[in-house]
């Protein structure tokens, strides 16, 4: 196998047993833009660094709208049961975060029906308690979304560039294969030329060495 077989396959095998690992937490950051009258997920993810180590979570949501200068108490989330704090999202905000668990990672929301007035800033706060066998160590995680709500989707510049890679890379694993299978093709050839070049020249070895015995056997006669 070359070198460049082997650092594909090390990067598919890693690749794989990233997406395959048990429990396995990637910070994104969340979308910035919605569109009115639909839905909106917004992301907030906090890992928690050490994952062997057992904990509980609560997260808490506020909302500064376009214009104001003071956040809002809008939703929290405690012992798996999340409530809606403030008239403007009631029967709107919905957990879209981790399930089953108050070990909490993921405490994203999503919002329905979304409006015009949905526009600002939105603030997520993780409080965590870290339970370790003989002490409770407690941290917490701020992040910040600045929403804008639109009339229609508009694709931004990291949309378009993420689908332009991913033809790229499309593009050029096929034109890698393709060289692979030359360069295959060609050492089977090559072998297959030279297994003929040795069979020819054993013939004519073995046919040599009988015309010699034949000689041999005539003088002696």
């Amino acid at each position: 196998m070359s070198a460049v077989q082997l650092l594909w396959a090390s990067l598919v095998l890693g690749a794989m047993s990233a997406l395959l690992s048990d429990g396995a937490c990637v910070e994104v950051d969340s979308d910035t833009e919605a569109v009115v009258h639909g839905g909106f997920k917004l992301g907030c993810i906090s890992c928690k660094m050490r994952g062997e180590v057992e904990a509980s979570a609560t997260v808490d949501w506020w909302f500064m709208a376009k214009g104001e200068e003071d956040f809002t108490h809008i939703y929290s989330y405690a012992d798996m049961v999340g409530t809606v704090t403030d008239e403007r999202f009631v029967d709107r905000l919905d957990w879209n975060g981790s399930k089953k668990t108050v070990d909490l990672q993921d405490g994203s929301i999503y919002i329905l029906n979304v409006t015009f007035n949905d526009t600002g800033t939105y603030r997520c706060y993780f409080d965590r308690m870290l339970n370790f066998e003989h002490y409770e160590y407690r941290t917490n995680t701020t992040k910040f979304i600045t929403i804008n709500v639109v009339a229609k989707a508009t694709r931004g510049m990291a949309s378009i560039l993420s689908e332009v890679m991913m033809y790229v890379s499309i593009i050029g694993l096929q034109l890698w294969l393709l060289v692979e299978m030359v360069y295959c093709y060609r050492k089977i050839s090559a072998a297959g030329e030279e297994a003929l070049r040795e069979s020819a020249a054993e013939y004519l070895a073995i046919t040599s060495e009988s015309k010699d015995n034949c000689a041999g056997v005539a003088v002696a006669e």
